[in-house]
């Protein structure tokens, strides 16, 4: 079960020392049937995917390109992953979710979403980084952190975040971006970091009320908060800082990575099977390889600069060391739980209320 975030402070090396000799041959042109035969891959596959759109679009060219099997992506937050795999159960339109928060896949678990499934190359990642039932494994790291605009926090006479509390300054108001957490998986990862911080899930609403009055708006995506501040048009995103990194590297030079100095969430990125859905054979495949070293290689190629699972794929000096930052003791398997009503709680109790 994943539950404690010290593991992942360990950093890749560690991992690799531990793991390095576990490794697993996987083949994604063949999948097993359920007699144990490998059967060749065929037909078309649609991946459920919450990265960003470029590692997305990445993913599923490398996976046609090595199987022949016709692969498409939908680019969905968490929130609505776990929305359209639910309306459309009795007939699934996707095969596989790949990318987003963890806690997103515990959620899609408990209504009955995803098949339990264990790719042929699990062994070669780390315990904490799988789910304890078998419904999701790990693929990518990333820590939540402040994208900050330096430029408009100078103007504010406001000095780089380094704590949650500074986000509550009265001259950030309207200042923040943020997403919504029934939405977005970076939001609510926000969302349980304060519950984890400030002893439960009333004293999280408070601070986020209090923190209400300074948010310009609550995004769909968990993304566009750096890109609004990469604009200007606020002084502070809050996003997983590899997607500050990729603003700032892309253009936006006024951006600043900062980490609250008391503990930040984290995610764990996840793949996983879905339900019943049109070509599990291949679906199964695409879990195999999206644990693989290459795989998990592929995203730094395109500007996604999250830590990798597998300790065989390689790190890019641009990926946040996690030994540097503080990371909370972040329970996926409680967050998945408590969501669906911390979430409408949100809604009445933050978001629908006036500003002050």
């Amino acid at each position: 079960m994943i539950k404690r975030a010290w593991g992942v402070v360990a950093g890749t090396a560690a991992l690799a020392l531990s793991l390095g000799g576990c490794v697993v041959s996987t083949s994604a042109t063949t999948s097993p049937s359920a007699g144990g035969e490998s059967t060749a891959l065929s037909g078309k596959l649609t991946v459920a995917c919450g990265a960003m759109e470029e590692v997305c679009d990445a993913w599923t060219k490398a996976f046609t390109a090595k199987t022949g099997v016709q692969t498409s992506f939908v680019r969905l937050s968490s929130g609505e992953t776990v929305a359209r795999l639910a309306a459309s159960k009795a007939a699934p339109e996707f095969d596989v979710w790949h990318g987003g928060p963890a806690d997103g896949y515990g959620a899609a678990a408990g209504q009955d979403l995803l098949e339990k499934y264990t790719p042929e190359n699990a062994a070669q990642i780390p315990e904490k980084y799988k789910d304890a039932n078998g419904y999701w494994n790990g693929v990518y790291v990333g820590a939540l952190g402040f994208c900050s605009n330096a430029k408009v926090l100078a103007e504010k006479g406001v000095a780089v975040p380094t704590s949650w509390d500074a986000l509550l300054d009265p001259k950030l108001k309207s200042q923040i971006s943020t997403a919504h957490p029934s939405t977005s998986g970076t939001a609510f990862t926000t969302l349980w970091t304060q519950v984890v911080l400030r002893g439960g899930e009333d004293q999280a609403l408070d601070f986020m009320k209090k923190m209400h009055a300074n948010v310009l708006q609550y995004t769909k995506s968990g993304t566009a908060p750096g890109q609004i501040a990469g604009r200007g048009e606020v002084a502070v995103g809050l996003v997983f800082s590899h997607d500050c990194v990729l603003y700032k590297e892309r253009g936006m030079t006024d951006l600043e990575v900062s980490f609250p100095a008391e503990g930040t969430g984290y995610e764990v990125g996840g793949v996983a099977v879905v339900k019943g859905g049109p070509n599990a054979a291949a679906a199964k495949a695409y879990a195999n390889w999206a644990l693989s070293a290459e795989a998990q290689e592929i995203g730094p190629t395109v500007g996604s600069y999250q830590l990798p699972t597998n300790p065989d794929a390689k790190s890019d000096p641009r990926m946040v060391d996690l030994s540097t930052i503080k990371l909370v003791d972040y329970d996926f398997e409680k967050a998945a739980a408590a969501k669906k009503e911390l979430t409408a709680r949100f809604d009445a109790e933050v978001a629908a209320q006036p500003k002050s």
